[in-house]
């Protein structure tokens, strides 16, 4: 039996903060490797199983913590700049191509990180070889109300620091499964709040990914949940199709919801998108 390494770690992006990560690996030679970037909500430690899969397939996997988040111990909740948050994966994709140049990098985005993954695939072609936007948040249907966009936007003059509620409290958003809600609401590494100055990036990070669907070239498979209350299926379909890839793959699952580490079987999703590697690299 091929031998698991699941560890974890810590990297210095460029501006001194630590950045945690877990990796998943087996212990031979990986076929390539393969950044996931959770929701604005999760964390690493979510998509555990998902890890597991990857590795068993032979693929090494990082489960990098966005900066305010999980594990990470610094300002929580708070970003400088949406292009700080670009930098810190751009940063992880540098030092993962430049191990072995010559095998693929993919980039996963799941739900608020779909955003991030299809601006980081459509900016920086020579880093990401593929992209796999599983529910992507690009057409979110729960937000932050009028009012609660006023009390962000001068908080950014006066306290860009200051909290605000995520509006995701309640766990059913994200799954049906009665242990997968007990353990959201329980998850002391979960981010319920968030400062106007991520507000604002994310903001920014909307807008700058309805620019790229003309400029995002590489394979892209879209994973989509029936149920899923987060994200509006149909736009992210539509956004989906307008990319420049001329390799691309749905897969929707009817009964699923938004978080698919929650469903009766979690392999299922995860043993989807590691065929669609392996057949996107193999092909």
């Amino acid at each position: 039996m091929t031998e698991i390494i699941h560890e974890t770690g810590e990297r210095r992006a460029s501006d001194g903060y630590e950045l945690y990560h877990e990796r998943w690996s087996a212990a031979e030679t990986p076929r390539g490797r393969v950044v996931i970037l959770h929701g604005v909500q999760s964390h690493a430690g979510w998509y555990r199983g998902l890890g597991q899969v990857l590795a068993e397939r032979g693929w090494e996997a990082y489960f990098p913590d966005r900066r305010g988040s999980g594990r990470n111990r610094g300002e929580r909740g708070h970003t400088p700049s949406a292009t700080r948050l670009y930098d810190d994966q751009i940063e992880l994709l540098r030092d993962l191509r430049a191990l072995r140049p010559a095998r693929p990098v993919a980039l996963a985005g799941i739900s608020w990180g779909g955003k991030l993954a299809a601006i980081l695939a459509a900016r920086e072609p020579t880093l990401v070889d593929a992209v796999a936007l599983i529910c992507p948040g690009l057409y979110p249907r729960v937000g932050v109300s009028r009012l609660e966009k006023l009390r962000i936007g001068l908080a950014l003059l006066t306290n860009p620091r200051k909290p605000f509620p995520i509006p995701l409290g309640d766990p059913a958003l994200f799954t049906a499964s009665d242990a997968g809600r007990a353990f959201i609401a329980g998850d002391p590494l979960a981010l319920r709040a968030a400062t106007a100055s991520l507000m604002f990036a994310s903001s920014v990070i909307d807008r700058a990914v309805q620019r790229v669907p003309p400029r995002l070239k590489q394979p892209a498979l879209l994973m989509l949940a029936g149920h899923d209350r987060i994200v509006d299926n149909a736009k992210n379909r539509a956004y989906f199709e307008r990319l420049n890839s001329t390799h691309k793959r749905v897969i929707e699952y009817p009964d699923a919801h938004h978080t698919f580490e929650f469903e009766p079987d979690p392999s299922q999703y995860a043993r989807d998108l590691v065929n669609w590697f392996d057949h996107t690299f193999t092909s």
